[in-house]
């Protein structure tokens, strides 16, 4: 491909996806940002002006200040399936392609989601923490008391990819589900037996476990809050695979530390990473991960060579598999 050889191509992590890397290199001149941190902004902003394609992750801010100054830029292939770092709108008055990775991720993330469940309601991390400390002194079995989670309700927000394959693992536990989504969904209804509640109201107050699994959007942002924690039943969880800023961080503390709610597993925080004087660490009844439902071998390579693929897509002149504006050629 003697145009491609041409094409240069910014990563912005070199450890994450050394196989899309070298799948890259056989066709065009790639830099790589060496460090497991992000690259600073101004480093950033400079390989965004000399380069016409970059993979970037979800702490990479692709925003107006950028675009503006990279005239040359033809592709961003985002390694996520979120794509609140990309201000798409601007991308696309600019004539830059934007792409995710869907459809490689989902069953990773419902497997995710259970684990965290079933660690906060059953007492799994708590139980190791107690041990690691030096307090497990004798057999005795009541400060460990959890919850089932078989048989219980499962209401989940968000009934994307993710959220049914949460659902077909939530059959297995013999879990009531309802779910509140932008769309309803009728086929996944008739399919998995999902009920749907047009009031996310209801579901908060129907349920067992609430699983947060909405991409975040202004109209996402927060959308658990002090109001809707107090809507939640005192024996309930609130689980969060999503992206940390839709719950209100100061609000959930509370309502842990009252007994409002009975805990929360978060794979996501507001900030990340998530400060080590934050209080929802001082908590026992909550579940924090770095942000790794996605993070199987096997996803995280299917999600690198996906976004290669979107490059040489986009570089190539040929289809992207998972393009989010191909209306961005007409202002190419």
């Amino acid at each position: 491909m003697p145009e491609l050889s041409t094409k240069r191509v910014f990563v912005t992590r070199e450890h994450i996806i050394p196989e899309a890397i070298a799948s890259l290199r056989q066709s065009v001149d790639v830099e790589v940002w060496s460090e497991r941190s992000a690259p600073p902004r101004d480093v950033f902003l400079r390989k965004a002006r000399e380069s016409d394609g970059m993979i970037t992750e979800i702490t990479d801010l692709v925003d107006k200040e950028l675009l503006d100054q990279a005239p040359r830029l033809k592709v961003v292939a985002n390694r996520a399936v979120g794509m609140d770092n990309i201000d798409i709108g601007e991308a696309t008055a600019h004539g830059v392609f934007v792409s995710n990775t869907p459809g490689v991720l989902h069953e990773s993330c419902a497997d995710f989601t259970f684990g965290l469940m079933l660690s906060v309601a059953r007492n799994i991390t708590y139980g190791d923490r107690r041990i690691r400390e030096g307090e497990w002194k004798v057999f005795d079995q009541i400060p460990y008391l959890g919850t089932d989670v078989h048989g219980a309700t499962l209401g989940i927000i968000g009934m994307g990819l993710i959220g049914t394959a949460v659902v077909r693992r939530a059959q297995a536990f013999d879990m009531k589900v309802i779910y509140f989504s932008r769309n309803r969904k009728p086929e996944v209804e008739k399919q998995l037996g999902v009920e749907w509640r047009p009031d996310m109201d209801d579901l908060l107050a129907e349920s067992d476990f609430v699983s947060l699994h909405v991409p975040l959007t202004a109209e996402t942002q927060r959308i658990i809050g002090k109001r809707e924690l107090e809507l939640m039943q005192p024996h309930s969880f609130l689980i969060n695979t999503t992206r940390g800023p839709t719950v209100d961080p100061g609000a959930l503390y509370e309502a842990v530390k009252t007994g409002q709610i009975a805990g929360a597993a978060l794979d996501v925080t507001d900030p990340e990473p998530i400060p080590f004087d934050d209080p929802l660490l001082s908590l026992p009844n909550v579940v924090i991960s770095p942000h790794i439902a996605s993070a199987s071998s096997s996803t995280v390579r299917k999600m690198g060579e996906l976004t290669a693929q979107n490059v040489i897509g986009a570089l190539s002149g040929t289809a992207m598999p998972s393009c989010v504006n191909p209306e961005a050629a007409a202002n190419r």
